[in-house]
């Protein structure tokens, strides 16, 4: 079996993260690889391929169904796959007809593939680590937002919140991630220099994201478009609730109840939430229950999607599937 990657090892994304975790899973029941192309040296030997976004791989998708038929053949879709490329790009959507089975990671995908191809549709939503939560100061409310600097992550409504926020030294906003796009990594310097809250720490191990995640009271997400995307299941793993953008990726994660969005791109909406979370922050401290422990409430139900057995029991009856056709 061969996983097909558009990102590997140095990418360090979510592609390359759900590529090696399930390469783990797999590898005691099914010979595992992972590659960043299709066909390669070692090609003959691959039984099935699970492929990882249909643009970015869609050239070895096609080689795969000129080689093998559709049998055999998952294609897993990312936000930028559902949400955009699928409905304008003619090597996307052909990668969505050539595949046997679609992977979607969020609950809402399914909505957003053409009719006629939802019966092939698959949601395994992606899981990560538990991890404890930890008691947090009650002094100031501590956010952090993770993703690398482009347009597709909305950075600009973080930077636009922290300069509403700018005079509230109660609330202080870290952002990890690199600049990918030179401007937005101006942007964050200069929103850095003109506001004491707001620190860009640029790129950082996963290890230490994580422990930012765990530390802080609230994570913000606020993208454009999301196929499922590993922040959030890292926050909520961790005890920390979500501040999100309501797009459908973000929905078919955290779910349509959740009192955590705001609409994308709209900063005075993600400082009004913050600034809620503070004084709810504030309010506990008086025996009040508030927003932030409303949110904590909600993420403790939807953390039980995100279990590494439940990711793992759906990845294996996917690639039992797959085998099942072919015999």
């Amino acid at each position: 079996m061969v996983i097909v990657s558009p990102a590997l090892a140095g990418a360090n994304n979510g592609n390359w993260q759900t590529a090696r975790r399930w390469r783990e899973w797999l590898r005691g029941s099914h010979p595992v690889r992972i590659t960043g192309e299709w066909p390669d040296s070692r090609a003959a030997g691959d039984g099935a391929m699970l492929a990882l976004h249909a643009r970015r791989s869609a050239s070895s998708i096609a080689a795969w169904a000129q080689a093998r038929g559709s049998q055999g053949l998952a294609v897993v879709l990312t936000g930028t796959d559902l949400y955009q490329d699928i409905h304008v790009d003619p090597e996307a959507a052909r990668s969505l007809e050539l595949a046997q089975r679609l992977v979607l990671l969020q609950e809402l995908g399914v909505s957003a593939l053409p009719a006629q191809l939802r019966p092939k549709a698959q949601v395994i939503f992606q899981s990560t680590s538990a991890r404890q939560p930890l008691a947090k100061t009650g002094s100031h409310l501590r956010a952090v937002m993770v993703g690398h600097l482009r347009q597709v992550k909305s950075p600009q409504t973080l930077f636009e919140a922290a300069r509403l926020l700018a005079g509230r030294s109660d609330i202080r906003i870290d952002h990890v991630g690199a600049a990918l796009e030179p401007a937005l990594g101006e942007m964050a310097l200069a929103t850095q220099r003109d506001c004491p809250g707001y620190r860009w720490l640029g790129p950082l191990p996963h290890g230490r994201v994580r422990q930012l995640i765990q530390r802080a009271h609230v994570l913000v997400h606020a993208s454009a478009m999301e196929g499922g995307a590993h922040v959030i299941m890292e926050a909520v793993r961790s005890g920390t609730p979500v501040l999100a953008s309501r797009v459908d990726g973000n929905v078919g994660m955290l779910g349509a109840g959740y009192g955590g969005y705001f609409p994308h791109q709209h900063a005075a909406a993600l400082a009004a939430l913050l600034l809620r979370c503070r004084e709810s922050q504030q309010a506990a401290g008086a025996g009040a229950d508030g927003l932030l422990a409303q949110l904590r409430a909600q993420s403790e139900v939807r953390a039980l999607l995100f279990t590494p057995q439940a990711e793992q029991a759906a990845l294996l009856q996917l690639v039992a599937d797959l085998s099942l056709s072919k015999t």
